[in-house]
């Protein structure tokens, strides 16, 4: 789904109490009777103003009238919750200008952003349930088993646990970007200007970057984590360049002529958490083995290098956790109030895309929907306007003339990116 700010500056104070008053109602409600908009939201004007709110919300796309409803009401829409999010972050003055989608994840949308004084910064926005339609109705038994449940709700539940996860890493020192805040679905942090591994054709020391990335995960592993997703679209490599006295001054230091040479260092970034899990998972050594895997399978095909060492196992990896002062961080973020309860339901999301799919979590979502999967999608949104046309909602489709996504993927340096300023109204 593409974000489209330029409702926004249109949105009055009215227009977003209710959509607020539709985001309280969703937590109980599939479609939130038109009745219990009006009592939440308390607008002076009534009923009729009320109405006339929805009537502008539903006509771009922040809410919507289901087809064959029992009763008078309206679901909020990803694109309604989007507003919300950008509404919080505008009133915080997070968030000034939105612009261009520069990353397309299997489960998000990555766009450029930035602040009222112009520092860029990115913005991840989780959209879980998008992948395919198909895999939506065969959830849908399954969703509505839970409270409140939804792919909203997952989506939220996914940035929450991101969010708790990045801010705990970056805390304890590791090579993750810098966590800034948090709202819904949705998730702001600072740019790392990297490339994604999977760009990169040659590195200056294989073995090196190799042994780097091995250390990570158990470095990970100490401190009672396992990524869950390590491998090439998940790490982002920084580029470096260190100036250096040259070999020859080095031989003769007595006699230096000054010279230098520049030598190239390679950094590399973790990114995307919300499939994390704790060294005492059930499936903690099938996840483990994933990772360590995955580094080894890339290192060989792209690099054509293969570790004379056996390993990492996670036997020997299990031993250390907890080990030389090292802070459980798995027990730190459940303790900040991320639930087990809320880390199941997710899982379980998880879980079960990624069997209805039969997709392993490590492959990137950059593939173009079928015309068949867009007949789905229509027939499965079942949603329609104020003005009574089918509208879809969930999110747009990914054309096939649009341009590839940019080279840089989530923490990527969108410079020369047009950002759209917001005109948000703050009042309530």
């Amino acid at each position: 789904m593409k974000l489209d700010t330029k409702a926004m500056r249109h949105l009055t104070a009215e227009d977003w109490r209710v959509l607020t008053a539709c985001e309280i109602g969703s937590k109980n409600h599939e479609v939130i009777p038109t009745p219990l908009i009006e009592s939440i939201s308390k607008l002076r004007g009534g009923a009729s103003r009320v109405h006339k709110s929805i009537s502008a919300l539903a006509k771009v796309g922040l809410i919507a009238r289901l087809k064959e409803a029992k009763y008078d009401g309206y679901r909020l829409t990803y694109g309604g919750l989007d507003y919300l999010a950008l509404h919080t972050y505008a009133s915080r003055k997070e968030v000034y200008s939105v612009g261009s989608r520069i990353g397309v994840g299997k489960e998000s949308d990555i766009l450029a952003v930035a602040d009222d004084r112009g520092v860029q910064r990115v913005l991840k926005i989780h959209r879980l349930g998008r992948i395919s339609f198909r895999t939506v109705k065969a959830n849908r038994d399954y969703l509505r088993k839970r409270h409140g449940g939804s792919w909203m709700y997952l989506s939220r539940l996914a940035a929450e646990k991101e969010y708790a996860f990045m801010r705990a890493l970056h805390d304890e020192g590791f090579p993750v970007p810098e966590p800034i805040a948090q709202s819904r679905h949705t998730v702001l942090m600072h740019l790392v200007d990297a490339f994604p591994l999977r760009q990169i054709s040659a590195v200056p020391d294989p073995a090196a970057l190799y042994g780097e990335l091995i250390s990570m995960i158990l470095r990970l592993a100490r401190h009672g984590l396992i990524h869950g997703d390590f491998n090439e679209f998940n790490i982002l490599i920084k580029e470096e360049k260190k100036t250096e006295p040259s070999a020859k001054g080095k031989e003769d230091a007595e006699a230096t002529t000054g010279e230098e040479e520049e030598t190239l260092s390679v950094t590399p970034i973790v990114i995307d958490f919300p499939q994390m899990v704790s060294m005492d998972h059930q499936n903690a050594e099938m996840y483990f083995d994933r990772d360590v895997n995955c580094v080894k399978r890339f290192f060989e095909r792209r690099f054509h290098f293969v570790s004379s060492q056996p390993g990492p196992f996670f036997k020997d990896a299990k031993k250390t956790v907890g080990k030389d002062g090292a802070k459980r961080l798995d027990a730190a973020v459940e303790a900040s109030g991320f639930s087990k309860k809320a880390l199941k339901d997710l899982e379980a999301a998880i879980r079960e895309q990624q069997a209805t799919r039969g997709e392993h979590s490590g492959e990137e979502y950059d593939e173009r929907l079928t015309d068949e999967e867009d007949e789905d999608e229509d027939d499965d949104d079942n949603t329609e306007g104020e003005d009574g046309d089918a509208d879809e909602v969930n999110g747009d489709n990914i054309k096939a003339d649009e341009p590839e996504m940019s080279k840089h993927d989530p923490e990527a340096d969108p410079s020369g990116i047009g950002m759209k300023s917001l005109s948000i109204s703050t009042e309530t």
